[in-house]
């Protein structure tokens, strides 16, 4: 299981890396903002993973805050792009 749990925080920190590349290097702000979602999407993975590796059920506390942070964020830019925020596509 450890074995496991390793490539799973491995994979999910490439992702991690390739999603921030993605975040920066993004061609518009609506890429950009899939890229934020996404790589709160993987951090909650990740915190997922640890939690099962740890055993402490407290870190799935964690995750669901963040997910739902990383919801309210992708709500927040997509109604500050719905009422005509700067787009650079």
């Amino acid at each position: 299981m450890s074995t496991v749990i390793l490539i799973c925080q491995v994979i999910m920190g490439l992702a991690l890396v390739l999603t921030f590349v993605r975040v920066v290097r993004g061609p518009s702000l609506p890429d950009r903002v899939v890229a934020l979602e996404l790589f709160s999407t993987t951090v909650v993975g990740l915190v997922g993973v640890y939690a099962v590796q740890s055993e402490v059920a407290s870190f799935l506390d964690a995750a669901i805050v963040i997910a739902l942070m990383g919801f309210l964020a992708a709500i927040g830019f997509a109604r500050f792009l719905e009422r005509g925020g700067p787009r650079d596509d």
